[in-house]
């Protein structure tokens, strides 16, 4: 067959010395360089708002496992109550909906009830008979839990009973247990902390140089483009202006769904780990900051796979044939891949392994679509 024919002046174009290639990657450089500046500028401006915005994730994470953990800690308790033929202070049904309807937590507290009625009438000085009324009431139903508790206790226990421990008992029956209500989203345990003086201001400009990268990252992956172009022979460097939006939009397609969709799950199993251990969470902000930056980052750079396919394709290391028959390989691969660029945990292994394997057929797919025309190796 004829091989395809072609001029070879359209080399001398592209003819670019070394140093020449070094001096073009300064200038693209130095323009990325000012870019990022001018965003990480923008990123002081709302860095605030940036810092609230990345807490949203950790934040719904830990209310979620405070409120599994109220009911888990409520189921308990009745049962508890249960296996004791004692009273229950109130309707388990109705404590599941003031916590995940609600989203309530229950506080356990102990009042004095003498403390409690002189505060009460006080307050409330036309109402003191209902009031003495209600604490009797509760009272009662405290002695009459009291009582069938210690016929739960074997004899031996209550003969061993002393002078110093009638009284504790005597002062424990003066106590009335009570549970107070707090708002999820108001409890001291989900709020974000740091440990240091410092660190504030060292979140607050790390955000601010996020929200630089994101926002100056169409003109970095342009100044990238810009110096791949230059190696580039002129009928190839029309190619820029379709590869530079879709890496663009691969890398934050990536971004997106490790911050909106990877991370809920993620941070769900992983925080399961602490309740089955019994251990309750305390992230720290710089912590969880990192952990933001490395995820979306991880995802950005390997959604990446399509072009970097096409790109070994173009410059004939592998082909569609070898892509396609060397499928089982590129799975394991991908998944080590996954591995390595996510935490140590299987959700967010497979939440970025199962995208990559779909980018990896449209990778197929943009290989025959825009096959080489030619390659002077051939």
């Amino acid at each position: 067959m004829p091989r395809y024919q072609y001029d070879e002046d359209i080399f001398k174009d592209s003819t670019m010395s070394f140093g020449e290639h070094l001096e073009e990657l300064r200038r693209c450089l130095f323009r990325a360089l000012l870019g990022l500046m001018v965003g990480f500028l923008v990123g002081l401006a709302v860095g605030r708002y940036v810092v609230e915005f990345i807490q949203t994730p950790l934040r719904a994470a830990l209310e979620g496992y405070y409120e599994q953990k109220a009911l888990a800690d409520a189921q308990r308790q009745w049962e508890e109550l249960q296996k004791q033929n004692l009273p229950l202070p109130t309707d388990l049904d109705a404590v599941k909906e003031l916590v995940t309807k609600e989203h309530l937590l229950p506080e356990e507290v102990y009042v004095d009830r003498e403390e409690l009625l002189r505060g009460l009438e006080e307050r409330y000085p036309q109402a003191k008979e209902v009031i003495r009324k209600i604490l009797q009431d509760a009272a009662g139903a405290s002695s009459t839990s009291e009582g069938a508790a210690k016929k739960n206790v074997g004899a031996e226990q209550a003969e061993e009973t002393s002078a110093d421990s009638a009284a504790a008992g005597s002062a424990r029956q003066n106590l009335m247990r009570m549970f107070l209500w707090r708002r999820v989203a108001e409890d001291p345990r989900v709020q974000i902390k740091s440990f240091n003086v410092q660190e504030g201001f060292l979140i607050y400009v790390k955000a601010s140089l996020l929200t630089g990268v994101i926002l100056a990252s169409p003109w970095i992956f342009y100044q990238l483009w810009i110096f791949i172009a230059a190696g580039l022979y002129p009928h190839e460097k029309r190619y820029i202006h379709i590869f530079l939006p879709i890496s663009l939009s691969l890398f934050l397609a990536g971004v997106a769904l490790a911050f909106f969709f990877v991370f809920p799950p993620v941070l769900d199993f992983l925080f399961s780990f602490n309740g089955w251990l019994g251990i309750d969470p305390d992230p720290r902000i710089s912590e969880w900051l990192g952990f933001v930056l490395f995820l979306p980052l991880g995802f950005g750079i390997a959604f990446q796979l399509p072009l970097a396919m096409l790109f070994l394709e173009r410059i004939g290391i592998f082909t569609v044939q070898s892509y396609l028959g060397s499928w089982r390989v590129s799975v394991l691969t991908i998944f080590v891949l996954s591995m390595i660029l996510t935490p140590a945990d299987p959700y967010s292994m497979f939440l970025m392994a199962i995208p990559l394997l779909f980018l990896y057929v449209l990778g197929i797919l943009m290989c025959k679509l825009m096959p080489r025309r030619w390659s002077p190796y051939d």
